[in-house]
């Protein structure tokens, strides 16, 4: 037999006593202790992030991760797609839209203790914008002449010429403020302002972010304390791992065809929302016989969006006929302009020279919606006498190393998933290796006004020449597939950038 002690036994007694009491107050308020204690969160992503510093790389997972969670910016961009305040409290900018003076936030730190201010911020912007800088979006950068810190909290840009989109630009992760002492090693040990910390990175995994107890921004009330961020890539496991309770959410899950099966489930709920991703079969524009408006309509022509969508995403999706959403300023429905005739192509392809057909090779990285997409366009194309081989390319190094960098392609397909980015076909060099004078003139236009109905209408303008030039094959705008925990609260339905924000994410008590 087991002795106690009088004083043992008290002990023993006022900690049951205690547990009782807290049991029995949550049991009021119809709560067990695991869940009122939840403040952790699971959350699934396709593609694993190739590094964790946004100002340094391209592929969107890196802000998908980071961006709002560990990084911030001057400005932010919120679920409707708005322009807000964030390290910077409030802007102005003078009249003749050369001078942008920002006031910045007093009292923030950097995660290592670093004071965030005007020299800071200088910082970040003159590495993003400087001869050496590796920054994926440098351009947006590119009209800063020169910048003031008259003081702590006082950051001025100077321009070279008007920039109409340089607000929103400041607002996107390759724009997010990092600390001079720490941003050499970002890449893999992020160092931010936001509300929450890196903890650790498990490569082929995960990765845990922590809240962050001295987070600047009070009136915020952060909810969750851990976060771990899962990797995984085939659709079937995604699936299970949302069924087994192993991720609480996939906010992008990559298996359109399943979202059906989550019908009924009494945990999970499935969300249908919009993004910026817009697939597109970019063609190499200076390729026999790429090089050939004529082919690129042809190929256009043979392409059914519809049967595109249905074998590619089961359904899910918008149909876009230029590079460009329904949520984008300016928006115009071109889907006509080069609408599905087998008929028309093949007497376009016989004016060009190829009575009967070609072939060519497709690059398709091993997102589900490329490989699946081409199967589709392989069918389509052989009506038309066209031959498509289809070649599997891994993503993003292998598709990086040749068609991004390399250029060394015919065809690919890729979901572009910045926002606004329709100037890429005016950036050279560029992977379509498209030139165009009268486009490079509108995307000048653009940035020279800050009129919206002026914008609007040369965004129009740009719109049209891609859809009748066809430098790349406009597909479609994927959805977004969210598949969550129906007590999960706060996640974004709307993708208006690539994120995952947390800052408001909670568990329903």
């Amino acid at each position: 037999m087991t002795k106690f002690s009088r004083q043992s036994l008290s002990d023993v007694a006022r900690r049951l006593a205690c547990g009782a009491a807290l049991s029995a107050g949550l049991l009021m308020m119809g709560l067990t202790q695991a869940e009122a204690a939840k403040t952790t969160l699971n959350l699934g992503m396709s593609v694993e992030p190739t590094g964790l510093d946004p100002t340094i790389a391209a592929p969107v997972a890196i802000g998908q991760v980071t961006w709002q969670n560990i990084f911030e910016g001057l400005v932010a961009i919120d679920e409707s797609g708005k322009i807000v305040p964030q390290l910077a409290k409030s802007w102005e900018i003078s009249p003749d839209g050369l001078t942008y003076t920002f006031k910045l936030q007093s009292g923030v730190k950097f995660h290592d203790g670093e004071t965030f201010d005007s020299a800071a911020a200088k910082f970040a912007v003159d590495r993003a914008r400087g001869s050496d800088s590796v920054n994926p979006q440098k351009r947006f950068f590119s009209t800063i002449a020169s910048i003031d810190t008259p003081d702590a909290e006082t950051l001025v840009l100077h321009l070279s010429s008007p920039t109409g989109s340089l607000l929103y630009w400041l607002g996107w992760p390759s724009s997010v403020m990092v600390g001079p002492k720490s941003s050499a090693n970002d890449k893999t040990t992020p160092v931010g302002t936001g509300p929450f910390k890196f903890s650790a990175w498990a490569k082929g995994d995960h990765v845990d972010l922590v809240k962050n107890p001295d987070y600047w921004n009070k009136s915020v009330d952060v909810k969750l304390e851990k976060v771990t961020f899962r990797f995984i890539s085939d659709p079937q496991a995604e699936a299970a791992a949302l069924k087994a309770g192993d991720v609480d959410a996939f906010p992008e899950f990559a298996a359109p065809e399943l979202m059906s099966s989550f019908d009924g489930d009494p945990r999970l709920m499935t969300k249908v929302g919009n993004t910026e991703l817009k697939v597109v079969a970019g063609m190499n524009n200076t390729r026999k016989p790429f090089d050939d408006t004529r082919v690129r309509q042809a190929l256009m022509m043979a392409l059914d969006r519809k049967t595109i969508i249905d074998g590619a995403w089961s359904g899910f999706g918008t149909a876009i006929g230029s590079h460009y959403t329904p949520n984008d300023p300016g928006y115009k429905d071109l889907t006509g302009t080069l609408p599905y005739d087998p008929a028309k192509a093949k007497a376009l392809l016989s004016e060009a020279g190829y009575p009967n057909g070609f072939s060519f090779t497709i690059k398709t990285p091993q997102m589900a919606y490329a490989p699946r997409s081409a199967q589709v366009m392989q069918a389509m194309f052989a009506d038309i006498g066209v031959t498509m081989n289809i070649e599997p390319t891994e993503f993003p190094a292998k598709w990086v190393q040749d068609v991004f960098s390399g250029r060394n392609y015919d065809m690919t397909i890729i979901a572009h998933a910045e926002p606004l980015d329709i100037d890429i076909y005016s950036r050279d060099p560029y992977y379509f290796n498209y030139k165009n004078p009268a486009f490079d003139e509108l995307m000048k236009k653009i940035q020279l006004t800050a009129d919206p109905a002026e914008q609007n209408k040369l965004y129009g303008e740009a719109q049209t020449i891609l859809a009748e030039d066809v430098p790349a094959l406009f597909l479609f705008v994927m959805p977004k597939l969210g598949v969550w925990d129906k007590k999960l609260k706060g996640l974004w339905e709307n993708e208006p950038i690539p994120s995952n924000v947390l800052t408001n994410v909670s568990w329903e008590d």
